[in-house]
């Protein structure tokens, strides 16, 4: 039966678009809620659905994010696959969680990327910060991603299903092609080094998620950083944050980056103290003699 209605989840999901991580979480999210009743979807009630949610926010204290993966995700599969009409359905709202990401100066992240022991790790790593990339589509890059000759990345099928380009500096150019020449995989960029170490060349997977994440924590380690929720995605914030600080303009950070709204570039004007330093003194000549 749970098989019969994790299909129609899925099937709804991909009617209405979502991307595959999205669905994965969605899935997720009914499937904790069928673990917490022991009732399958289609038994539970609307009084049941609204402790449930209560439980998951007071007393396990989920945070607005997982809540509002939640909310998202059984709504989606209680209106898109149960047709149920219920007001707790249109009720819910999670917090805005307004907290700003860390962030590393260029010398940390100098620091970090020199204590990355492996060769594919160090070459991964590095292009995300110097590209601005999610983890995941780093992981995916194809060499014919890679137009050289333009010095660009095309970034498909990226967060919302969006293309992209994105400026490949010469430096990050060359570590590629130094990395690709290690594997000479004919598809991917940075194909999976398999047990031995020796099985990138014929691989058919990018390298796992968790071995990139190990790495990272443990150059983290190395190179003396305390910061707290620093993770591989904070690369991106760097990369965006320095750019900000190097003076490019904030709707071509905004491009880059792949955000549809500029409302979420500027959280990057909270996490660079460039053009506050002078601000007073600019700001007592320009009212000089009133």
């Amino acid at each position: 039966m749970m098989t019969d209605w994790y299909q129609k989840a899925i099937d709804a999901l991909q009617l209405n678009g979502l991307c595959p991580r999205s669905q994965e979480a969605y899935v997720r999210a009914v499937r904790m809620l069928v673990e917490f009743t022991g009732k399958t979807p289609d038994e539970i009630g609307e009084p049941e659905l609204q402790q449930y949610f209560l439980h998951r926010k007071n007393q396990d204290r989920w945070s607005p994010n997982t809540m509002r993966i939640c909310y998202c995700g059984i709504r989606h599969f209680f209106v898109h696959v149960l047709r149920r009409d219920w007001h707790t359905l249109q009720l819910i709202r999670a917090e805005n969680e307004r907290r700003l990401p860390a962030v590393l100066s260029r010398e940390e992240v100098a620091a970090l990327l020199a204590h990355v022991h492996t060769s594919h790790n160090q070459a991964f790593l590095t292009t995300v910060y110097s590209c601005g990339l999610r983890l995941q589509e780093a992981l995916f890059l194809e060499v014919s991603d890679i137009d050289s000759q333009r010095h660009m990345i095309h970034v498909h099928r990226g967060k919302g299903a969006k293309d992209r380009f994105v400026p490949l500096p010469e430096s990050t150019l060359r570590h590629l092609r130094r990395h690709w020449a290690s594997h000479r995989h004919p598809r991917l960029l940075f194909p999976a080094q398999g047990r031995s170490g020796g099985g990138a060349a014929t691989a058919d997977a990018p390298m796992a998620k968790s071995s990139v994440q190990g790495a990272f924590r443990q150059a983290k380690r190395e190179a003396g950083i305390l910061k707290k929720n620093v993770s591989v995605h904070t690369l991106r914030h760097a990369y965006a944050t320095h750019l900000l600080e190097a003076g490019v303009n904030l709707r071509v950070i905004q491009q880059y980056l792949g955000h549809a709204q500029i409302e979420t570039t500027l959280v990057y004007l909270h996490l660079t103290h460039t053009g506050q330093k002078d601000a007073y003194a600019r700001i007592n000549s320009l009212m000089e003699g009133l």
